[in-house]
């Protein structure tokens, strides 16, 4: 099955040999350096000509994408009350919310609010499909008035009288980001919160800042989180308060957090499954406090602690069984007296050390089908140097704002012909901008639907930058032969390298598209820049999505259905084998249900992630419902990878994969033995130093029944790798599946053995030493 893979790797190898630098278009003389913007200049967003578009908007002639605050009343001063000026902004245009609307993608909004102090005295409400976003050379700061009432000062779904006004798990499409959050007019007994941040997948909370009371005893939280389905947010600091964040979901990944000062820097209510990466606290009396029997994986990477008690806290005792999973990973102790307690009983003590690699919960090597209750050292996966920081921590890198350029560096695709109307042919106008512009100026993509019929090759050393959620899709019969696939959006050339960065787009096609690859990505960090060639998720996203102009809606393709005009793509993402890759936050969904509608879909995609590279590649995000897998790392090198979230289709095992799609040798498919009838939520095969660092596979359905769920007969095997893979998997946690993890597609890890709350927590896989 490798044979044809090996001839494909070994091709791309010698093309790399000869490295093809970032291409300049042909108005460049030299490339985008450094950013131009002079002091005083108001942050690009704000200058830059508005003309996005929502073409499926109710009034779509007149609808604004575009909102500044100040046009609506906001005064920004700290002195006027701007809270409903600022609501007026978020909800004009017949948008979605106050629990009349489940979900829409056809009102994108993006609320922008300039430099000033904005007094706010009840909740901010964070419509559907909404980014609010503040000037990042100067973040504007919310100011809580001192008789502030209301949940908090950002509400991303308010309750109404009948509850929440989206369904938890669906509350997709919000994005924060540049803000100043201050509680400190509030009285400290005061139940003072930041951000109310029920949300789900597509959702991202980046550079914001909260500052709270610092008085003993004070009621103040930064963030308060008590359900959902996510998710990401990094770059977030929260200063004082009884709680730094308040957190309940799923799963989530949480990338460069500081608290200080704080009673508790971080509760955990319940969750699934979390991963922590980059954590700063400082002067609190609790770093983690988690609820035993409720938080079911808690992983932990990359920490420095200081002047704090107790770092890690749970409520009740292990008793030397499984009672909620921990893993810690190099974390920097400095003055902690406790480093993991359990209801009042040291653990692990603390000091001013470094904890290597500890673990609380059930270990396993190889095939063993036993694990071992640990509480105590546990292996410490090896990391390429290639995956560090100059500091031995996992490269971290923020979504790039662009805040130092003037908006005289940027160039809008529709001021260059593009029409984003999701009918008129936009290929063309693409390719004339990339051609010319691209690698000297950021190329700004208005919000719209850009139809594209042929292959956009996007050139290494581009920067690209959409406007809530930019949609690039991709349609036409060239999509559309799962036998002769070809490529929608084609990242660099193999061998090709440059600083590459796009942000807030979404990748999606329009049916039928058996023979699409939506994204195929060549590029690689240039020499000496990690994390150089990358996407994010703030707000960016990969999304096979079931939206108004797809064809992939509730009227083509209801549930159950099989149709070959709901094919919508043949592979969502390639990273090929000269390639790197920082993709953080990033949502390879195929929709189950129609968003613009309240119907179950059944779509087909044939595969989720494939990455043959040979790294490095950090990978923080989700793949869900693809026909044969999610993820498939075959010939891979030097992977960072958590945390990662899958959920298998609804509607299998009818049909049961490979099925509609057939096996592809060339893209190094996996095979579907011993009665294995659904898809592999991870599949790894001859790969080498790759680190799962918190994982969430779910299987909830058979044909659209949850009955298999009651004894996890959902499906018999999930995660598979092969002999001579070296993989190690931190906190994996399942749901709905017999076997948690499988050598050569023969179950090892029985799901019984490890049940751990609603779902089943293996703390630690690796092969046997």
């Amino acid at each position: 099955m490798l044979f044809a893979s090996l001839l494909l790797l070994a091709f791309s190898a010698t093309v790399s040999q000869t490295t093809v630098v970032a291409a300049l278009g042909s108005a460049c003389g030299v490339p985008l350096t450094a950013g131009n913007a002079a002091w005083g200049e108001p942050y690009w967003l704000e200058s830059i000509k508005h003309q996005g578009i929502a073409p499926y908007a109710p009034n779509a002639t007149v609808y604004q994408v575009f909102r500044n605050v100040k046009d609506y009343g906001a005064v920004g001063d700290g002195v006027h009350d701007d809270t409903a000026a600022i609501n007026a902004a978020i909800y004009t245009g017949d948008r979605c919310g106050n629990g009349t609307c489940g979900s829409s993608t056809t009102t994108p909004a993006v609320v922008y609010f300039p430099a000033g102090t904005y007094l706010v005295s009840s909740a901010l409400q964070a419509y559907y499909y909404t980014v609010m976003v503040g000037d990042a050379r100067t973040p504007p700061t919310l100011l809580a008035s001192a008789n502030f009432t209301g949940i908090a000062v950002i509400d991303a779904d308010p309750y109404g009288t009948n509850g929440n006004w989206y369904v938890n798990q669906d509350s997709f499409y919000r994005s924060v980001r540049n803000f100043v959050i201050d509680l400190t007019q509030m009285p400290a007994s005061a139940t003072a919160t930041g951000i109310h941040w029920q949300v789900s997948q597509s959702t991202s909370l980046v550079n914001v800042v909260v500052n709270m009371s610092t008085e003993p005893g004070n009621n103040h939280q930064g963030l308060y989180m008590e359900d959902g389905s996510g998710g990401f947010m990094g770059d977030i600091v929260f200063n004082g308060g009884r709680y730094g964040i308040w957190v309940g979901n799923q799963q989530f990944t949480v990338r460069n957090i500081t608290v200080n000062n704080a009673n508790t820097a971080i509760f955990g209510s319940w969750n699934w499954g979390w991963t922590y990466q980059r954590v700063i606290i400082n002067d609190c009396q609790v770093g983690f406090d988690l609820l035993t029997g409720e938080v079911g994986g808690e992983a932990i990477i990359d920490a420095v602690v200081t002047n704090t008690p107790i770092f890690v806290r749970s409520s009740k005792p292990s008793n030397g069984t499984l009672a909620g999973s921990l893993v810690l990973n190099n974390i920097h102790l400095h003055n902690v007296s406790t480093a993991v307690m359990a209801n009042g009983t040291t653990v692990l003590a603390g000091g001013t050390k470094t904890i290597k690699s500890w673990g609380q919960g059930n270990v396993y090597e190889g095939t063993h089908p036993n694990g071992t209750f640990t509480q105590g050292k546990i292996h410490s996966a090896y990391k390429d140097p290639s995956l560090l920081d100059h500091n031995g921590f996992i490269v971290s890198k923020g979504h790039p704002m662009y805040a130092d350029y003037s908006v005289d560096q940027f160039r809008s695709i529709k001021s260059m012909g593009a029409v984003g109307d999701g009918m008129t042919d936009d290929t063309e106008a693409i390719k004339a901008v990339l051609a010319k512009y691209a690698g000297c100026y950021i190329i700004y993509f208005d919000a719209g639907i850009y139809k594209v019929t042929s292959t956009i090759h996007v050139p290494a050393g581009t920067q690209i930058v959409g406007e809530a959620w930019t949609q690039i899709m991709g349609a036409g019969v060239y999509f559309n032969d799962q036998e002769d696939p070809n490529v929608v959006v084609q990242v660099g050339v193999p061998g090709s390298q440059g600083v590459t960065e796009i942000t807030d787009i979404v990748f999606t096609t329009q049916g039928p598209t058996a023979g699409a690859i939506v994204v195929e990505w060549n590029v690689r960090d240039p020499s000496g820049q990690q994390g150089a060639a990358g996407m994010w998720d703030s707000h960016r996203l990969i999304l096979l999505i079931a939206a108004n102009g797809t064809h992939l809606q509730d009227a083509e393709c209801p549930a159950g259905s099989n149709s070959p005009a709901c094919f919508a793509s043949f592979l969502a993402i390639h990273l090929t084998y000269g390639a790197t890759a920082y993709l953080e936050g990033t949502w390879v969904w195929l929709a189950d249900h129609d968003l613009d509608g309240v119907d179950q879909l059944t779509l087909f995609s044939g595969r989720g992630i494939l990455s043959h590279s040979q790294g490095p590649v950090w990978m923080i995000g989700t793949s869900e419902h693809h026909v044969l897998y999610q993820y498939s790392l075959v010939g891979a090198k030097n992977h960072y990878m958590g945390l990662i979230q899958t959920e298998t289709p609804y509607f299998q095992p009818d049909p049961a994969p490979p099925a509609p799609f057939s096996i592809s040798k060339v893209y190094d498919d996996p095979t579907f033995e011993n009665g294995m009838d659904m898809a592999w939520a991870l599949w790894v095969q001859s790969s080498i130093n790759i680190i799962v660092f918190g994982a969430g596979h779910y299987s909830f359905f058979q044909n659209y029944s949850t009955a298999c769920l009651g004894n996890n007969t959902c499906q018999a095997q999930i995660v598979n790798t092969d002999w001579s893979s070296s993989v190690t998997i931190y906190s994996l946690t399942t749901v709905g599946t017999t076997y948690q993890l499988s050598v050569e597609e023969n179950g090892v890890i029985y799901w019984g053995n490890d049940v751990d709350g609603f779902g089943s927590t293996v703390t630690i896989w690796r092969p046997a030493p």
